[in-house]
């Protein structure tokens, strides 16, 4: 039955995708005042926890491609960024495949012991075939790749919560296996993306936070209705992340000129190797409805199909479209920027305190009704 009241009286929290590998968050020419380098993370970090931001995912990639030529190691780059703040959780991406879950556990166990619980988990399923050849890695279905995560996942939350942990999966396999020190009384928390039936009914189960690509509310709230509706008959509960990228200016004339630029020069090249890699991930669904599947060049410019979330325009314009996002189910605006540090600041100036006063403003007219 659909969830048909999905928006949260929470007020809705900000993400934004942390910059640890080179060429910014679009694949294109145009300058991005934007470094993958420490230094700059570290100050972006601050700049964002300021500025009323609660999370950071860091982004693992292994290998050079689509602008990405050098990339941070994520778990190690997400204690950095928690170790240079002192609110902000960051979420370090990791991929199954190349991590076991003994390891990862482990990791991320320190890391929640030395930042007072300000780490999380984004188990990635995997998009980028020649990476994992690249590296050695099988490269499983689709489908088998989300049940792979969610015997990872299990496996996490088991090795965490539990003395002598056992399991038997397809993947993985523990015998009275005790972690310590584990991560303490604040749980990390699971991140997962997808767009697909496989990676809904995988969150539906087993995740805290599903990420889904840039989508309408439309879009987003057909996705929140199926995912909560499946989380509820399985006696669990899931929050919901939706990418965008955000181009905030004085004048939407101005904003939208700034899109356009982007695309204009973006490279094409680039663009369609990316685009091959990620609608042949998302399309290999069975039912083809994966992260990409239908995405437009232009979409492809940003990587997760930033710019059909509409964030672009002037404050007001981006505020009232955050609440239509809220209303619609999400939970959390994982952000991206062209000019990160000096946007993630006039977001925070200018955006954050537009969308708490519309959430108070409609608080008060429920509560009024």
């Amino acid at each position: 039955m659909p969830v048909r009241n999905s928006s949260s009286p929470e007020p809705i929290r900000f993400a934004y995708w942390v910059p640890n590998v080179s060429g910014g968050l679009v694949i294109s020419r145009i300058e991005q005042r934007t470094s993958w380098d420490a230094d700059y993370n570290r100050k972006l970090a601050q700049i964002a926890e300021a500025s009323g931001f609660d999370y950071a995912l860091t982004q693992i990639r292994f290998t050079a491609g689509y602008g990405a030529e050098y990339q941070h190691e994520s778990v190690a780059f997400s204690h950095a960024l928690a170790a240079a703040t002192t609110r902000l959780t960051v979420i370090a991406a990791i991929l199954p495949g190349p991590w076991n879950p003994t390891l990862a556990a482990k990791q991320i166990a320190t890391i929640a012991q030395l930042t007072e619980g300000r780490i999380a988990v984004n188990i990635v399923s995997g998009w980028f075939s020649g990476e994992f050849r690249a590296i050695g890695e099988p490269w499983l279905d689709h489908d088998e790749r989300y049940r792979r995560s969610e015997e990872f996942i299990r496996s996490l939350r088991g090795i965490w919560t539990q003395d002598d942990f056992s399991f038997r999966g397809d993947f993985y396999r523990y015998s009275g296996y005790t972690l310590k020190p584990k991560p303490g009384a604040r749980l990390p928390e699971i991140f997962q993306g997808g767009s697909s039936r496989a990676a809904r009914d995988m969150a539906a189960r087993v995740s805290d936070w599903y990420f889904t690509n840039g989508n309408t509310p439309d879009g987003v709230r057909a996705q929140v209705e199926d995912l909560r509706a499946k989380a509820a008959a399985n006696g669990h509960s899931v929050k919901v992340g939706v990418n965008a990228f955000v181009i905030a200016r004085d004048t939407e004339e101005e904003a939208r000129a700034v899109l356009q630029e982007i695309i204009a020069n973006a490279d094409p090249e680039a663009v369609r190797a990316f685009g091959h890699e990620a609608k042949n991930a998302g399309a290999a669904s069975p039912e083809g409805e994966g992260n990409w599947a239908k995405s437009t060049f232009d979409d492809l410019v940003q990587y997760n199909d930033g710019f059909k979330t509409n964030l672009i325009g002037t404050p007001d314009q981006i505020a009232e479209r955050i609440l239509a996002l809220k209303e619609a189910g999400a939970d959390l605006a994982l952000l991206a920027f062209l000019h990160f540090q000096e946007e993630v600041q006039y977001f925070g100036e200018q955006v954050i305190p537009r969308v708490r006063a519309l959430e108070a403003a409609r608080e008060r007219r429920a509560e009024a009704a």
